[in-house]
């Protein structure tokens, strides 16, 4: 059965929520306009961090820094977590939020494409959590699949384009059959992986969770 927004609503009304800093951030980029995961994905993302416990963390899409934040205040001190943003928009509003949050000291921001940063970063990261432009995400994978750990955890936001992967190519609007192309190509390619294990999730707008197979 597909849940229905009330089924949502009731899931969420038990969710115990996150702290008063990220609550209130919540709300501002919502009155922005800025994209960040949705309630139900931030009740999943904070289960994962308790199960598998990383401690080195790559986030692919910073907006204005609530998931790495998020991410952050549910992980060990000793966490380390490296995120990426190229929108110079986002740039200094996720560094003020950084400074604000207390966590700056354990958060690496860096600015730039991330067809750039990744070939440069050091593999090992126990999650990866890709949440970054949706046309991107199998331009990536080669390197995000490098760069995670075996038993890591790779997590991807956002798969189900608001329902339109469903839709057949010529359904959906001109101007995002490519974006529609690609992420039907990410799917196939992590689902279809030797070296991963992928699940696909109703939760949100969708979301992966694929485990690196130990050798």
């Amino acid at each position: 059965m597909m849940m229905d927004e009330r089924m949502i609503a009731f899931i969420q009304s038990m969710d115990k929520g996150n702290s008063l800093f990220l609550t209130e951030l919540e709300q501002e980029a919502l009155q922005e306009g800025v994209p960040i995961i949705r309630p139900d994905v931030q009740s999943l993302l904070r289960f994962l961090l308790a199960l598998t416990k990383p401690r080195n963390i790559l986030e692919v899409g910073t907006a204005v820094g609530f998931s790495a934040i998020l991410i952050a205040e549910n992980t060990a001190a000793d966490c380390r977590i490296t995120t990426i943003e190229k929108y110079e928009k986002r740039i200094p509003q996720a560094r003020k939020n950084f400074a604000a949050s207390g966590y700056e000291d354990r958060i690496t921001f860096l600015e730039g494409d991330a067809a750039d940063i990744l070939p440069g970063l050091d593999e090992g990261c126990d999650l990866i959590f890709m949440d970054a432009a949706k046309g991107q995400y199998p331009h990536f994978l080669l390197q995000v699949k490098r760069l995670l750990a075996e038993g890591g955890l790779l997590i991807s936001d956002n798969v189900f384009q608001e329902g339109e992967i469903l839709e057949s190519r010529f359904a959906v609007e001109r101007r995002n059959r490519t974006i529609h192309s690609r992420m039907r190509e990410y799917l196939f390619s992590l689902t279809h992986d030797e070296e991963l294990e992928t699940v696909i999730l109703p939760v949100g707008d969708g979301v992966t969770l694929s485990v690196k197979r130990e050798h």
